[in-house]
């Protein structure tokens, strides 16, 4: 049996120096280009670290300590001043606008479009409510909700019934959870839908027995199974 492509002694290495040769002759040729793409990604990196320490982090808690008049005055359902100011103290809106890139800007819109549901300006809580975005997953939920609560007002169910759903599945927890699917069960037995209203309902009952909406959850499946019933 023959010997395939045995490579002299020696061979491999010098094929390996090659190579070597070729890299060095590269680098040697292109060294101050390497250099200054090298040179540009550290400074790139120096000011982003300076943008953060001196400006981002200062800027953050300066618009966290603003919001703080914001947030007592919507406590108190006085959503105006809330949204607006009052002349000393910033409202939502301007903490958006100053200070919109930090995280208290970022929950800024969030106050502004649960405000804004409350007084019945629906389009601008749509619009505040859905530029809001949140790591924490009850936060972003309850904010999912938030935008079913207010196409619930405007008498769009459909779209109601889904951010329902949404927020229902986003985050399972044994607080909003169970309100969201008896807010989606309810609106599912107004426009007719006794399946998935039953569906709703009795998921209230079996997976969240504790909470407050399942005590008399037995009444609504109760109702629901009739309807059905009815309609057959």
């Amino acid at each position: 049996m023959s010997k395939k492509g045995k490579e002299p002694e020696g061979k491999g290495f010098e094929s390996i120096e090659e190579t070597l040769s070729k890299s060095e002759i590269f680098i040697q040729k292109n060294q101050k280009i390497l250099t200054n793409i090298v040179l540009g990604i550290l400074v790139v990196v120096a000011a982003y670290m300076a943008w953060k320490k001196y400006y981002y982090k200062p800027h953050a808690m300066e618009a966290q300590s603003q919001m703080f008049m914001a947030i007592n005055y919507f406590e108190k359902d006085s959503f105006n001043l809330a949204l607006n100011g009052d002349g000393n103290y910033l409202g939502f809106y301007d903490i958006i606008d100053e200070y919109g890139s930090t995280p208290a800007g970022n929950l800024a819109k969030y106050y502004a479009g649960i405000a804004n549901l409350h007084i019945g300006n629906y389009e601008e809580a749509l619009d505040q409510l859905k530029s809001f975005s949140s790591d924490d997953l009850m936060v972003s939920s309850m904010a999912l909700g938030a935008i079913g609560d207010v196409y619930a007002e405007m008498g769009d169910n459909d779209n109601a019934i889904s951010y329902y759903g949404q927020a229902a599945e986003s985050h399972p927890n044994d607080f909003t959870t169970p309100i969201f699917l008896f807010k989606q069960g309810l609106l599912n037995e107004i426009v007719g839908n006794y399946d998935d209203a039953l569906k709703a309902f009795e998921s209230i009952q079996k997976d969240y027995p504790k909470s407050n909406e399942s005590r008399d959850m037995k009444k609504y499946i109760t109702r629901v199974k009739l309807q059905m019933q009815q309609n057959k």
